[in-house]
């Protein structure tokens, strides 16, 4: 399970007791993200998708796996899915990049030379509080505990470098590339796995136009769109979001 840009493993946590119950599940921080040093090398998706592949192989992961991956997470599984195809089982995207050029303002902000490093080493609780909002429709999920974990990350020493440096990899001012995304998706679809593709119909970040794209491109996914939800609809709407996806997990 991957988690988004600036984010962490927690993101994933509320899945545990509703899927960890029958199935081993392994959630990490992208390197350079959460509480986790970067890689020597600059942050790119291949480079991303390649450290979760050697984390697998440290930890003796050998059969094939169920890939789940959020935002930045969803084209960090797409890569890990298009390099190894014979290592995955099923694909699940929630609100995924690769999709679209749009993407939220801030984002696009961020990835301005000079002025996303000032803007990043602003992120103080204040803050990380308004980056929360973005994320969640609904505000009972921005809660103390999620505030002050944002400004944890955010003071890794990594933290910044790595962001932006991912940032500028997969974009810029004008939105989310197209080369990138053009090279991969063909990739992807072209070993076909049972996949679930999600989306909350309140996303800031990146838009649920983006559902009606990823199902022309991958027409053979389920897909699901979760009302007066944001941005990550497995920690918004945990129990729905387990419901959708364990019977692809067990069929």
């Amino acid at each position: 399970m991957l988690h988004g840009i600036g984010r962490s493993l927690e993101d994933w946590e509320p899945q545990r007791p509703r899927l960890g119950t029958d199935h081993r599940m392994l959630t990490l921080d992208l390197p350079g993200f959460g509480l986790s040093p970067r890689l020597p090398a600059p942050t790119t998706l291949d480079g991303l998708a390649a450290a979760v592949w050697a984390t697998l192989d440290t930890l003796g992961f050998t059969a094939p796996i169920h890939l789940m991956g959020n935002s930045l997470g969803g084209a960090v599984a797409m890569r890990m899915t298009a390099d190894s195809p014979d290592r995955v089982t099923t694909l699940t995207l929630a609100n995924s990049a690769g999709f679209g050029p749009e993407v939220t303002f801030a984002l696009r902000v961020l990835a301005v030379p000079f002025l996303g490093r000032s803007l990043l080493r602003r992120l103080d609780p204040r803050t990380a509080r308004r980056v929360e909002r973005s994320i969640f429709h609904d505000r009972a999920n921005v809660t103390a505990e999620r505030v002050a974990m944002a400004v944890k990350i955010g003071r890794q020493p990594d933290f910044i470098p790595v962001y932006l440096e991912i940032a500028r990899a997969l974009g810029g001012f004008r939105g989310i590339a197209p080369a990138w995304r053009d090279d991969l998706l063909p990739r992807v679809t072209s070993h076909p796995k049972p996949t679930l593709i999600v989306w909350g119909d309140r996303d800031q970040i990146l838009p649920s136009t983006h559902l009606a794209t990823a199902k022309t491109i991958f027409p053979y996914a389920e897909t699901h769109l979760f009302p007066d939800t944001g941005h990550m609809p497995q920690l918004e709407r945990p129990d729905e979001f387990a419901a959708l996806v364990r019977p692809l997990l067990t069929r």
